[in-house]
């Protein structure tokens, strides 16, 4: 009370007032701020996740065909000949089709055997392959080009230098081991990438090791995908072997240069990055306490400078011996970084509001505190599992790029993970989006809805057991995508259900059309359940409706397409039954 006496009445009036603003000012900017935080930290951790299951699916798809490769070329049960030359028609027709399974990148199949003979089929394209051939166990190989899979055999060409295929490390390898195995990862002495051979032991008619067969993989895909990937400013995403050389970064080599000018492995501790070196150090620690943890996990640490890190990583297993570490690393000021920002920017706002107008710094600093508490509370409903959680704020700031990286998120949890296609609330979403196209023009074009219920599929399930089942959904899923236009819609409605919108039809005939081809491309055998059941087809029942004939809502079209799918499904059965009796 004494210091007011020595203020003016002016000071006395506003001084206080200024103090009070300030005061309120940092204490709205301090709940902001921390409000801000809860809301980076749970989207990043989920979105770092996301990011790591994504590079593992890829990772996944990249290195799944180099088991069927193997598989076609020697098939389970199928005896090794004595020598290449005795087998050499059936040789190239199995390697054919091997490296038809998956030609990118599995284009080079290989057998070599005990005594020194050697296999190959390389394709150059679809129709260009050449076969590597040494029919005795001495002597280079020779190559011989061809066209088409019985293609005649051109004049040979005799390499200069001598391949024996009983000192590779792959036939050391896939002798050593009764199933499949991975060998080392390596450089290609040609195209300075990095390969990974799969190789499996091949017996004789006695059952006696008679040679192995191995298919290259190239990695410069996987390499290539991560440098696709849209990481912050300052993170990093790499995979990383065991003993910690590199497979491939988002940014930087990973690979080296030897004292020859050559290229060499990586090591990520020998890395130039500082990120990868200090991550990749926390993350080893970590390991042993999640060896068999294949789903993302995350953890937060400190770099050598004391920068805190926020990290996602899982590990890639196979059976045969595949073992790779996912790893993404972003700095947590790359994450609040816009927040910080807001709440310098939005005290400084303050600040002038209190020396201009308190009423207007007031104002400021509420509609920042609100957005960043719908942030919040956006965030707080997607960890409860809303996924469809509106989120209206339109900043063109920091924060607004954190809403729509948050939006972003919303969109990738609207589809299947199995299946990788949209799931039901996206595809309500999107039928629900036409129905408004439909009324606002005067003159709508119809479109047609497909439910589709595949058969036996249980059956399948129980006899195969669900890991096959999967990938029966898959391949299906997969088939329905090629099978259809690319402004179509097709999704996974629920367990083997399947949902399409065919975005415009011009009359119920082009419909049946469409589910008419859908149906025979559902109908041809399953590569899924081969060889356990070659030539096995699952099939379904495909209902249709149109809008607006058979319904003006979703739901109406819906039950119409679902009614006229178990329509089809007991017409079916009732065939089988009679065709069954008629046999009896």
């Amino acid at each position: 009370m004494k210091l007011l006496q020595f203020l003016s009445l002016r000071q006395m009036l506003t001084v206080p007032y200024v103090v009070l603003v300030l005061f309120l000012a940092a204490a709205i900017g301090g709940l902001s701020y921390s409000a801000g935080r809860v809301a980076v930290d749970t989207l990043s951790n989920q979105l770092l996740s996301e990011m790591v299951y994504r590079i593992a699916q890829a990772a996944e798809r990249h290195v799944f065909g180099a088991s069927a490769v193997l598989e076609t070329a020697f098939p389970t049960g199928v005896a090794a000949p004595e020598h290449i030359g005795a087998d050499l028609d059936n040789l190239r027709t199995r390697f054919w089709l091997a490296t038809s399974v998956h030609r990118d990148p599995n284009h080079y199949a290989y057998y070599g055997d005990r005594n020194g003979e050697f296999f190959g089929l390389w394709r150059h394209s679809e129709t260009e392959a050449e076969l590597r051939l040494r029919t005795s166990g001495k002597g280079p190989r020779s190559i011989y080009r061809f066209s088409g899979i019985a293609g005649e055999l051109r004049e040979p060409v005799s390499e200069t230098r001598v391949f024996e295929p009983r000192e590779r490390p792959w036939f050391k390898s896939g002798q050593s081991s009764a199933l499949h195995t991975w060998t080392s990862v390596y450089i290609d002495f040609k195209t300075e990438e990095l390969v990974a051979t799969r190789a499996r032991r091949v017996n004789n008619a006695q059952g006696e090791f008679q040679g192995v067969v191995a298919t290259d993989l190239s990695l410069q895909q996987v390499n290539q995908f991560l440098r696709s990937l849209k990481l912050t400013a300052n993170g990093i995403a790499y995979v990383v072997e065991p003993d910690g050389n590199l497979i491939g970064t988002s940014r930087g080599p990973h690979l080296r240069k030897d004292a020859a000018g050559g290229n060499a492995r990586l090591n990520a501790e020998a890395s130039a990055d500082p990120l990868v070196v200090d991550s990749y150090r926390e993350i080893r620690k970590l390991l042993p306490d999640s060896a068999a943890a294949t789903h993302p996990r995350t953890a937060v640490f400190a770099t050598a400078d004391d920068q805190p890190v926020e990290a996602a990583y899982a590990r890639l297993q196979d059976a045969a011996g595949l073992d790779w570490t996912i790893v993404i690393a972003v700095p947590r000021s790359d994450f609040l970084g816009g927040v910080t920002q807001s709440y310098q920017r939005n005290v400084g706002l303050a600040l002038l509001a209190s020396l201009m107008t308190v009423v207007i710094g007031l104002m400021v600093l509420s509609v920042v505190a609100g957005d960043l508490k719908r942030l919040a509370i956006a965030a707080r409903n997607v960890g409860d599992g809303d996924f469809n959680a509106t989120l209206d704020v339109t900043r063109r700031d920091e924060i607004g790029d954190l809403a729509k990286s948050f939006r972003a998120m919303q969109s990738k949890l609207l589809s299947d993970r199995l299946t990788g296609l949209a799931n039901r609330e996206a595809f309500l979403r999107r039928v629900d989006d036409r129905l408004v196209q439909q009324h606002a023009v005067a003159d709508p074009r119809p479109f047609a809805i497909l439910f589709i219920d595949l058969n036996d599929f249980k059956h399948i399930n129980d006899s195969f057991g669900h890991d096959v089942g999967d990938k029966v959904l898959q391949e299906i899923a997969q088939r329905m995508l090629g099978g259809l236009r690319s402004r179509d819609m097709v999704a996974r409605y629920a367990g083997d259900e399947f949902v399409v919108m065919l975005d415009a039809v011009h009359n119920r005939q082009d419909a049946e059309s469409a589910r008419s081809k859908l149906e025979h491309l559902l109908e041809t055998p399953l590569l899924s359940l081969a060889p356990t059941a070659t030539g096995a087809r699952a099939g379904a029942a495909v209902g249709l409706a149109i809008y607006p004939d058979d319904g003006q809502d979703v739901e109406s079209l819906l039950q119409c397409s679902d009614a006229d799918m178990y329509r089809r499904k007991q017409a079916r059965q009732t065939a089988r039954r009679k065709a069954s009796g008629s046999l009896g």
